[in-house]
């Protein structure tokens, strides 16, 4: 039986049964930040990457449980690293905007799938250090672009 801990780090690493879906967890997880993001965006910037910031340490420890419990390396239905690095992706915004989210998913998802340098290096740490910097990277990535689109008056 798992101990109160466990439970609370498979809730967290799947995002609350996300990670569960037959097909594309990994979307069903980004896809599952999006009312997260809705309610911190009010923060501005700062609560987003704020709460990236909360969300990336708290994924990180419930990656490494759940993956060692799973025997799995990195486990398809640990979801949570795709909520950190959707936040870190939406982070430039100042305030919610439809055009953003979707660009900001697209860019994200692009990213996290394709995994180009250097995002496929950090899928290589051990653990959980490895299920969450890949995400965070390419959370950075998108960041960098969605914040370019801003500049040039592609995004409200």
């Amino acid at each position: 039986m798992k101990s109160k801990n466990n439970r609370l780090a498979w809730v967290i690493a799947t995002w609350f049964g996300c990670g569960l879906v037959p097909r594309a967890p990994g979307t069903a997880g980004a896809v599952g930040a999006l009312p997260l993001y809705a309610l911190v965006i009010h923060g501005g910037r700062v609560g987003v990457g704020l709460t990236a910031f909360v969300v990336a340490v708290t994924g990180l420890w419930a990656a490494s449980l759940v993956a060692r419990e799973s025997s799995t390396q990195d486990p398809q239905f640990v979801v949570i690293d795709e909520v950190a690095g959707m936040l870190v992706t939406m982070t430039p915004m100042a305030h919610l905007s439809l055009g953003a989210v979707g660009m900001g998913f697209v860019l994200f998802r692009f990213f996290d799938i394709v995994k180009p340098w250097p995002v496929r290096y950090f899928e290589r740490f051990p653990g959980g250090w490895g299920i969450m910097l890949d995400d965070l990277v390419a959370g950075a990535l998108s960041a960098v672009l969605l914040a370019g689109a801003q500049a040039l008056g592609m995004l409200a």
